[in-house]
Parts: C-alpha cells; sequence; structure tokens
C-alpha cells in the first residue's frame, strides 16, 4: 500500500520507505494527477500543466512517455499489486487512490466530519484538528512550479487549511485556553496579516486575558494597515468586535459568544419582545 504527500513537498510513503520523486515533469505530472485523484484528466489539460499554453508540437508524444516511465515506477513501488493506479482513457489519464492514501483528502474529509461534531466536545475538536493539522508540513506542492490545475487545487486546499485554523481557535477559546492560544494567534497574524477572523480571536483572547489594551491595539494596528496600504477600513464586523470590549460587553465572556453579528436595527436597540437586544443575542457561540 502506498499514500502520497502533497500538502508540502511531494512524497510517496512505502511500508519501508519514504521517496522524493526527483525530475520536476515527473514530479509536476503525479502532483497533477493526484490533485484530481480518481478524476479523468484530459490530455490538454495535462500538456498545459506541464509545459505551458505555448507548448513545443508534438508533445502528446513526450507526455505519452512520461505516463509510462510513471506507471513503471509506481508499479515497482508495489509489486503483486495487479493493475496499474494509472490508467489510460481515450481523452486522458486517471490515478486511482484509495481512502486514506492521500493527505490532503483526508485532511478536507476529516475537516467536514469534525465540523459536525465540534459543539459537542470542544476538547476532543481541540485535539483533533490539531492532529489533521499536522498533516501540513508546509505549502501545497512544494516549491513545484505550478500549472491552472494545481494553482485552483492549492487555493481549495489553502482555504480548507484557514476554515479548520479559524475553527481550531474557536473550539480552543471555547475550552477556556484564550491564554495559550495568544502566541500561536499572533504568529499566524504575521502570515495572513488580512485575515480578519484572527484578529477577532486574538482580540477575544486578550480581552479575556485581562488585556482589554492590547486587544484595542490588534484592532487599531489593522486600521492602520488597511488605510496606508490599501486605501480600506476594517469591515463593520471588525468595528463591532472594536466597540464590544470597550463596552466590555458581557457576551465576550468565556462560555458566551464572541462573534459580533449585524449591527442592532436604527431606532433602539430593543429587542424583539421590547427588551433589551444585548451582543449576546446577535453573537455565535463557542
Amino acid at each position: 500500500m502506498l499514500s502520497f504527500r502533497i500538502l508540502g513537498p511531494l512524497e510517496i510513503n512505502t511500508e519501508t520507505r519514504v521517496l522524493r520523486p526527483k525530475g520536476s515533469l515527473q514530479s509536476a505530472l503525479l502532483t497533477t494527477l493526484l490533485a484530481s485523484a480518481r478524476q479523468l484528466v484530459p490530455t490538454d489539460a495535462l500538456i498545459v500543466e506541464l509545459w505551458g499554453e505555448d507548448h513545443p508540437g508534438r508533445v502528446e508524444n513526450a507526455l505519452q512517455a512520461h505516463i509510462s516511465r510513471l506507471r513503471r515506477r509506481l508499479s515497482a513501488l508495489e509489486p503483486g499489486a495487479g493493475e496499474s493506479r494509472l490508467v489510460t482513457h481515450a481523452s486522458g489519464y486517471q490515478l486511482l487512490v484509495r481512502d486514506g492514501e492521500l493527505d490532503a483528502a483526508s485532511f478536507i474529509i476529516g475537516l467536514e466530519d469534525i465540523r459536525g461534531r465540534a459543539h459537542a466536545d470542544a476538547t476532543a475538536a481541540v485535539r483533533r484538528l490539531r492532529c489533521l493539522l499536522g498533516l501540513w508540513r508546509g505549502q501545497a506542492f512544494g516549491s513545484l512550479p505550478r500549472g491552472p490545475l494545481r494553482q485552483a487545487a492549492a487555493a481549495r486546499y489553502e482555504e480548507s487549511r484557514v476554515a479548520a485554523l479559524e475553527l481550531l481557535y474557536e473550539q480552543e477559546l471555547r475550552d477556556g485556553n484564550h491564554a495559550r492560544v495568544i502566541p500561536e494567534l499572533r504568529e499566524l497574524l504575521s502570515r495572513y496579516t488580512f485575515q480578519e477572523r484572527f484578529r477577532q480571536l486574538l482580540m477575544v483572547a486578550l480581552y479575556r486575558s485581562g488585556r482589554q489594551a492590547d486587544a484595542l491595539s490588534v484592532y487599531r494596528e489593522l486600521w492602520h494597515r488597511l488605510s496606508e496600504e490599501l486605501g480600506l477600513e476594517p469591515s463593520p464586523t471588525m468595528r463591532q468586535y472594536e466597540r464590544a470590549i470597550l463596552d466590555h460587553d458581557p457576551s465576550l465572556n468565556l462560555r458566551q459568544s464572541a462573534r459580533p453579528a449585524e449591527p442592532a436595527p436604527a431606532g433602539g436597540g430593543a429587542g424583539r419582545d421590547g427588551g433589551p437586544a444585548p451582543y449576546a443575542r446577535r453573537l455565535n457561540h463557542y
């Protein structure tokens, strides 16, 4: 049984060793097929992925030679496996990958499962999310140049990674670990400078740690950077976080919500029953 890792530099794991394929075209071919695992990749799309739009003439023969070489190498890694994983169709090629053999697929499936269970047990969700995020060893596909197919796949994987990180720190805060996650959230912001959700979570973590001034400085830093670098302002949601912290709103406390929603309607802050409409009614809980 083989397993493939593309959430970082390309690796192939066998029962006895870890292989890091050499050769840019072979690696590009394998990672492209892995990014479309179980799906047929049209010949034309593979050619553009490997050689670009301005590819040389008669490149189909070169692609067939690379396919044959990759098929032999994969077959040599699992002798006795029977039929080849790399299947040729009339219009393209397909790489057969089973459940649990591709780290990117395992990551996405695992994240969806955790999302469905997260609110039942924050501690368990944190443990599983940290294990799942450990599948990442760097940027998807490592430093390999990417064509259109792998660019799109890398963007999808990165979106899922950010979603997993957001869920992780929401659950950490829900579990009362606000002081522990402050340095981790600060490190994340060095990589995702304009990712507002990470700033919101850091502001809540600081506020719950008794550091109101530091929480407000996180907002002000974003305001300055957006203004100076992009000519923009923070979103209404970010401004609601600032207001909630300035007001010492109780909805920011542990076990209550911390995601300000839409501002109260004009003409007053009363709820539908005529009573006050506190933040707690308008925030998502974690």
